[in-house]
């Protein structure tokens, strides 16, 4: 999977409420390192960025990723509407474009 680009936009995964959202991206995070089935790239844009801020309840899961080689691309223009800068703790703050070229480099682009 490291041709692949996995697209977050939510606080979490699905559209239930957000305590399930966390608990099924938990789980499809841990899976994702447990099998070695790693992307090449996670991106985290709109509500998604809320994900690599301190207290997000899969923080860890991401600072595991980022240290088997995942990029971790966060969207500046988001992390800026929701005033969270001083609160990102994984991954790169980039702009769109940076977003765009790593789904312009994969094989799949996959929406959680």
């Amino acid at each position: 999977m490291d041709d692949t680009v996995l697209l977050i936009t939510r606080n979490g995964m699905g559209s239930a409420e957000v305590e399930l959202q966390h608990r099924l991206l938990t789980n499809y995070l841990r899976l994702l390192l447990e099998n070695g089935t790693l992307p090449g790239a996670i991106c985290f844009y709109t509500d998604g960025v809320r994900l690599v801020t301190e207290g997000s309840p899969v923080l860890e899961l991401l600072r595991q990723l980022e240290a088997k080689g995942v990029h971790l691309i966060v969207c500046q223009t988001c992390i800026n509407y929701f005033a969270l800068a001083d609160r990102v703790r994984a991954g790169v703050v980039g702009g769109m474009g940076d977003i765009l070229a790593a789904q312009a480099k994969a094989a799949k682009v996959i929406t959680l």
